[in-house]
């Protein structure tokens, strides 16, 4: 099959590449994002490879059909910029990378935590200034503490058995319970309870209609005074605005991102060192000291990128043998976990 990658970053050449080796498939590499100006580069490509940043909506998807295109392989979990209706119209296949490293996400989101709890960024830089003292440093344990789970597939699941090991108490949240982290002494309880009596709150859920701004100025009503909550999902799981007022009222007392809900509009993944940030409210939330932001990574580990090359090419192969993708997502599909 001929393939057109988009938003491909050398670590996606090197992945891909040595992950089709051996096949038949052809791979072109595009550094632009997939959007109604970038779609001709797709033009008689029977697939296209897209990340998490790429436009396929019903213009996009319209034009892939008219080009040759069969089949939009994401490279990714979550499929909340794909319109899969539009999809379905057009005779475009979606397929996803379900599962590559969920210890990878899950680890990030420990490392927010402790990062922030015990200060760590902050000593960092007074070390390197030759500054020593401790004050302003004053961290807490873990052991004891409630960590609430919003979303609880495997991302979550592997969060929750490391939170335990630190002597944490467990809630969770999620439409569809699982039995392993009943198992790991999770108790489900709703939404408001978890906010509520949580003094760490992480977010695994994925980006519906009925997550988005899930954490908002209602629900942060809610929380413990000084709570922490990282988000390593979407960042649009987050109304922006709403947990800008809770830090500044001290409800939020840490808060970790590795997502924002206006990243692309920021330049997530490109080096954006030489230019002036234009989004005044990412600007806001970098002026916290108790803000920890880093730039959509937690998915990116050797062992995470191998399992999304291995598992695309895999869907690709599977698509030209039988027409249909192992990993296939239907119009028809609710957003699951992952």
């Amino acid at each position: 099959m001929r393939v057109a990658v988009f938003s491909s970053k050398p670590y996606d050449v090197r992945s891909l590449g040595a992950a089709a080796a051996g096949t038949d498939h052809r791979l072109d590499f595009f550094e632009a994002r997939l959007n109604c100006e970038q779609v001709p580069l797709a033009s008689g490509h029977d697939a296209v490879c897209v990340f998490v940043h790429d436009e396929v909506d019903e213009r996009v998807l319209q034009a892939l059909a008219s080009g040759g295109t069969r089949l939009v392989a994401l490279r990714a979990a979550g499929f909340n910029n794909v319109d899969l209706d539009a999809a379905r119209d057009a005779g475009i296949r979606v397929c996803r990378v379900p599962a590559y490293s969920p210890n990878a996400v899950a680890e990030h989101a420990v490392a927010l935590v402790l990062s922030l709890v015990r200060r760590t960024y902050r000593a960092y830089n007074r070390v390197r200034d030759g500054n020593f003292a401790l004050e302003g440093l004053l961290g807490f344990d873990l052991n004891g503490k409630c960590v609430g789970i919003v979303g609880t597939g495997r991302i979550g699941t592997v969060f929750a058995g490391a939170m335990k090991g630190f002597g944490c108490r467990l809630l969770a949240y999620d439409p569809y319970p699982n039995e392993e982290m009943v198992a790991l002494g999770a108790r489900y309880v709703d939404l408001p309870e978890l906010f509520a009596e949580s003094d760490i709150i992480a977010l695994h859920a994925p980006l519906t209609p009925q997550t988005r701004h899930l954490v908002n100025a209602d629900s942060l009503a809610g929380v413990k005074s000084g709570v922490v909550i990282v988000n390593t999902s979407r960042g649009a799981l987050i109304d922006t605005d709403a947990v800008i007022e809770a830090l500044k009222d001290g409800r939020v007392g840490y808060l970790g991102l590795d997502v924002y809900e206006e990243e692309e509009k920021v330049g997530f993944y490109e080096d954006q060192s030489a230019s002036i940030i234009q989004d005044d409210t990412f600007a806001r939330l970098l002026t916290f000291p108790n803000v920890l932001i880093t730039a959509h990574q937690a998915f990116f580990t050797a062992e995470a990128l191998a399992g999304i090359a291995n598992t695309t090419i895999a869907n690709l192969t599977a698509f030209e043998r039988d027409g249909v993708p192992l990993h296939e997502v239907a119009a028809e599909e609710p957003a699951r976990p992952s």
